[in-house]
């Protein structure tokens, strides 16, 4: 056995490779952005998968995901326990097991190519094991509520393949990036026909992404219009103190001053430390100012439906009426807890946040504001992004609102960004993010971001945005090419190792 392949078949040192790949990796994503980690990172994985047995490529994907999620979603901690005022325990329980149930995913899909012969190798290394990944990153986007965080295609928003994006989506950018790691480990395991096929791939994806980058999916409609993003900047364990009430009203109420000529003035998620129901005096008299003014708000706050018996986390747009829109998808443990009555009774005891949240329902159209129509999103829910394509026939501008307080000074909102960043390239409209302490930042219909605001600092970002109408080809076709592809080259693997098995003696 040569020395190369003995470490790589070590009973110690693959593991703890792969853990540290893993976390290597996710210095891939913002704000670090070194990109090529992410590619480089998935080809030394599958390096370790080569000829490895099923248990053992199992345990070296399950730690190549455990090291990317430790690292990567580090920020659980903040939110849970030095914010969310959970037990240290409870936390560290809670973040190891996203870890596990994430690293659990990529435990199978080592087990079941484990089992797989690799047949041609070049066929194995390009379309294979790019297929197999974006599958499993697709299926951990949903299943069990899914979590979409860190999938491959995010890091790629400033390199040439995200001129694919309005095309295929994040998970068609995930699969290019996949199969240039294949191409990678072909060059370096393969023999020269394979190497040079691997260069030619490299060469062909990242040239005609760098050609579609400059492709008009969608087109301008209508006049530029100004926009102002209120951040107050009110820190998350100060903001619902009761002490803190008037000087969060006040904070934002001279904010909106400052803010006001803008056509659209958005506060961020939940922005006040009360329901709308508390609010409304206080909100009419903005509302009167904004008028005269001339500028409409979308302001993010919580609403309790007395008749239903539901509280919601709502945006609601005012301008010549009032319309709202209901958070659909709902954060695990920050909005509802999955918990028996004895937890919930023991979190009401210890002061911990203990009411679910009530999602809104899976359509509720457009907002209209400024002279627009809008597709929100609230939060994470902008990780999900085929939810909001059903809107964009309709709608000429995006708005997602955001509290990424929760995470602190932390990678959190710059990840949380660069997904938003995702969403508006592949809808081809201008994206406003309004966030209660950064980023905030109005983004272009080419996912570059035009303004951005300071973390931590009360502020006024004003920037200009354009209507945008038409359909990306992603927007009308979602992740079935995708998905279809994917599963076409798994299946015609499944159908040639029948067929070899078949043709035995």
């Amino acid at each position: 056995m040569r020395l190369r392949d003995r470490w790589r078949s070590h009973r110690v040192a693959a593991p703890v490779v792969a853990f540290l790949l893993g976390a290597l990796q996710s210095l891939s994503f913002a704000p670090f952005n070194v990109w090529i980690l992410g590619p480089g990172c998935l080809a030394a994985l599958w390096w370790l998968w080569r000829d490895a047995s099923p248990k053992r490529a199992a345990t070296v994907g399950f730690l190549f995901s455990a090291g990317l999620f430790c690292s990567g979603t580090y920020w659980l901690y903040t939110s849970l326990h030095v914010l969310g005022g959970a037990p240290v325990l409870l936390a560290l329980v809670l973040m190891v097991g996203l870890v596990a149930i994430m690293g659990t995913y990529n435990a199978v899909l080592g087990a079941l190519l484990g089992r797989m012969s690799r047949g041609h190798e070049a066929a194995y290394a390009l379309l294979v094991l790019p297929s197999a990944w974006v599958l499993m990153e697709w299926v951990r986007g949903w299943c069990l509520s899914g979590f979409p965080w860190l999938a491959l295609g995010y890091a790629h928003l400033d390199t040439p393949l995200a001129g694919f994006a309005p095309l295929l989506g994040v998970y068609g950018v995930s699969w290019l990036a996949a199969m240039s790691a294949g191409a990678l480990l072909l060059v370096v395991t393969g023999i020269g026909r394979h190497r040079l096929l691997a260069c030619t791939s490299l060469l062909l994806v990242w040239g005609a992404g760098a050609a579609l980058s400059g492709v008009p999916w969608t087109h301008a409609r209508g006049a530029p219009l100004t926009v102002a993003l209120v951040q107050g900047a009110i820190s998350q364990d100060q903001k619902w103190q009761s002490d803190n009430q008037q000087h969060t009203l006040e904070v934002y109420q001279a904010l909106t001053e400052q803010a006001l000529g803008a056509r659209l003035v958005v506060w961020p998620e939940s922005a006040l430390p009360l329901l709308y129901e508390e609010a409304i005096p206080y909100l009419a008299a903005i509302y009167r100012r904004a008028h005269d003014a001339h500028s409409d708000l979308l302001f993010g706050l919580i609403r309790y439906d007395a008749a239903a018996g539901e509280l919601h986390n709502g945006l609601m747009a005012l301008s010549d009426h009032e319309e709202w829109y209901y958070k659909r998808r709902l954060v695990p443990f920050g909005e509802f807890f999955p918990v028996p009555a004895f937890i919930r009774s023991w979190m009401r005891l210890k002061n911990m946040t203990y009411v679910d949240f009530s999602p809104g329902s899976e359509r509720q159209g457009v907002l209209h504001a400024g002279g627009q129509t809008l597709a929100a999103t609230i939060c994470y829910e902008d990780a999900y992004g085929v939810e909001q394509l059903n809107d964009l026939a309709e709608a000429t501008l995006l708005v997602n609102v955001s509290n990424d307080a929760w995470f602190g000074d932390s990678t959190a909102p710059h990840q949380h960004l660069q997904i938003t960043r995702m969403r508006a390239l592949e809808a081809g409209r201008f994206m406003m993010r309004a966030t209660n302490n950064g980023v905030s930042a109005v983004i272009d219909n080419k996912g570059h971001v035009l303004a951005q605001s300071a973390q931590f600092v009360p502020q006024v970002l004003r920037a200009q945005v354009v209507p945008f109408s038409g359909l990306t080809p992603y927007a009308r076709l979602k992740n079935w090419p995708v998905l279809g592809w994917c599963t076409a080259v798994l299946a015609w693997v499944l159908v040639a190792r029948w067929r070899r098995r078949a043709s035995r003696p």
